[in-house]
């Protein structure tokens, strides 16, 4: 049997992302992307208003951080997670392997508000896809190089690791969204 390995890779994530995320995001609001059900929360937050030891981006709003992470480290909001994926997870990989523009969570635009995260959300979703499809299959075979903490993997071991990345980060946001439209912590 055949399998294009390539295929099957970004099916991984497209089915996930068409048959349980993307929904699961529809209709999230400012008020639930920024709410904080726990105090001392990593948030997204406006400029010059975070209290946290480190406040990285390049626009109106920041993200929360500290170098090292705390341990155990803070609980992180809705806003913050996406934030982390966006950049984090996406965007500096883009960067990193498909040509994209520079990404860093100090230099990051954070959207200050739900649906601009959706939008950026979905702008480096197909990024990373275009980018995993132009890899074909030979690419996938190709190391992941010095850009990645496991230089000498093969770039599908990378291409599995977001796709992890992503379905565990965006089932927290769901489940936020869950806690947030039952009233917990409000």
């Amino acid at each position: 049997m055949d399998v294009d390995w390539n295929e099957t890779l970004r099916e991984q994530w497209e089915w996930h992302w068409n048959h349980q995320v993307r929904a699961r995001l529809d209709g999230l609001t400012d008020d639930e992307y920024f709410w904080s059900p726990v105090p001392d929360a990593w948030n997204v937050r406006p400029r010059g208003t975070s209290t946290a030891p480190v406040q990285a981006g390049g626009g109106d709003h920041t993200i929360d951080f500290a170098m090292p992470e705390p341990v155990p480290p803070p609980f992180t909001t809705i806003a913050w997670r996406l934030g982390h994926v966006i950049v984090g997870v996406l965007a500096a990989r883009n960067a990193a392997h498909f040509g994209a523009p520079a990404a860093s969570y100090e230099e990051w635009d954070y959207a200050g508000t739900g649906a601009g995260a959706r939008a950026q959300l979905e702008e480096q979703l197909g990024v990373w896809l275009d980018g995993v499809r132009g890899l074909g299959s030979s690419g996938l075979a190709e190391p992941c190089g010095d850009r990645e903490p496991f230089p000498e993997l093969p770039m599908a071991a990378l291409v599995l690791h977001i796709h992890r990345e992503l379905i565990h980060h965006l089932s927290e946001v769901a489940l936020l969204r869950d806690l947030y439209a039952k009233g917990a912590g409000r």
